[in-house]
């Protein structure tokens, strides 16, 4: 899909659609081959017309009053995805939540491929938390010449997050997906994107005290 056509998207629809594809996953896992926008809502905790209208912005893959093939539909979603190919990943920092991320199994599943991991421990360096070998700080320049890597994902400590995103942005990486509790600024042609977990538990503590 060009670039153009994505900018006309709703930003808020594309983690529905991961929504919408983990759970086909999970359904076609039960050997379930048909399912209809009702049921498929019913399953994600929406309503049919929000399903529908998603689906609208790439294509018609439903028949009236039949529904959607599950096979089909899935892999129509890769490809509003992208996960109808490859992503190199790599992870800079290898504290515990970096050392969580690298253990997850689940990513590759989904075709990110994590190919190395990166320190400025010298005690963790040559340890494996989950990726291979940790490899020095100093030698991330390096390693992004010699591999093509499409996404960097930074758990780093927030005081050296944001030196540690410009030199990813400087060496090309075009995606960073940053954990560090900062407002990380980066070049406008990189896509940066922010989990800040403390405010994600501080909206669920305004949500529980009643």
């Amino acid at each position: 899909m060009a670039p153009s056509r994505k900018n006309t998207i709703p930003a808020a629809t594309v983690p529905r659609l991961s929504q919408y594809l983990r759970k086909l996953q999970e359904i076609q896992s039960r050997g379930t081959t048909t399912i209809s926008s009702r049921q498929l809502a019913d399953e994600v905790g929406t309503n049919p017309a929000q399903i529908r209208k998603d689906l609208s912005y790439f294509g018609e893959f439903g028949i009236r009053g039949v529904g959607y093939d599950v096979d089909r539909l899935i892999e129509e979603l890769k490809k509003c995805l992208g996960l109808n190919r490859s992503w190199n990943v790599i992870i800079v920092g290898s504290g515990k939540l970096g050392t969580a991320l690298a253990l997850y199994r689940g990513f590759q599943k989904q075709g990110f491929n994590l190919i190395g991991m990166f320190d400025a421990d010298s005690a963790v360096v040559g340890t494996d938390r989950g990726a291979g070998p940790v490899l020095s700080i100093n030698k991330l320049e390096k390693f992004l010449n010699e591999h093509e890597v499409h996404i960097a994902v930074v758990t780093t400590p927030s005081s050296v997050a944001q030196e540690v995103i410009d030199r990813l942005v400087a060496a090309g990486v075009p995606s960073i997906l940053n954990f560090a509790p900062i407002r990380a600024h980066k070049d406008k042609s990189v896509i940066l994107r922010q989990v800040d977990l403390s405010t994600e538990l501080m909206t669920l503590s305004f949500y529980l005290d009643k």
